[in-house]
C-alpha cells in the first residue's frame, strides 16, 4: 500500500474531503438538520443510490457526517452533521453565496 502524500495546504486537505460532485451537496443537504437516506435522495437530483452510498460511507470515515441506526422496526438510519461536518458547512457557505450572485453569468460560460 502507498503512503498519502502530506496535504501542501489548507485547501488541498478541504478538497480531498468534499471533492466531486456530491459531497457538498450532501453536505449542504444536511445543513437544515439529520436525515433519512430516502430525504437526501430527493433533496439530491441526479444522484444515484450506490454514489450515494458511497459519498456518504467515504464522509462517515473523516468524521464529517454521523450515521445514526435506531433499533426499531422498520429500521431507521439518520445521516447528521458532526462539529467538524458543520464547521466545513460554514466554509462552504461564502462559496454558495458567490455561485448565487453569479449564476446567471456562469449559466452562460457552461459548457453543455
Amino acid at each position: 500500500m502507498v503512503a498519502a502524500m502530506p496535504y501542501s495546504c489548507g485547501l488541498d486537505a478541504a478538497s480531498d474531503v468534499i471533492g466531486g460532485k456530491w459531497k457538498p451537496r450532501i453536505l449542504w443537504a444536511l445543513h437544515h438538520g439529520p436525515r433519512r437516506f430516502g430525504e437526501l435522495r430527493k433533496e439530491i437530483p441526479g444522484v444515484t443510490e450506490k454514489m450515494l452510498i458511497q459519498q456518504l460511507r467515504e464522509l462517515e470515515s473523516r468524521d464529517i457526517v454521523h450515521r445514526e441506526v435506531y433499533h426499531q422496526v422498520p429500521p431507521k438510519v439518520e445521516y447528521s452533521l458532526t462539529t467538524l461536518g458543520e464547521s466545513l458547512n460554514e466554509a462552504l457557505a461564502p462559496l454558495d453565496a458567490w455561485g448565487a450572485d453569479h449564476l446567471a453569468a456562469l449559466e452562460l460560460t457552461r459548457s453543455a
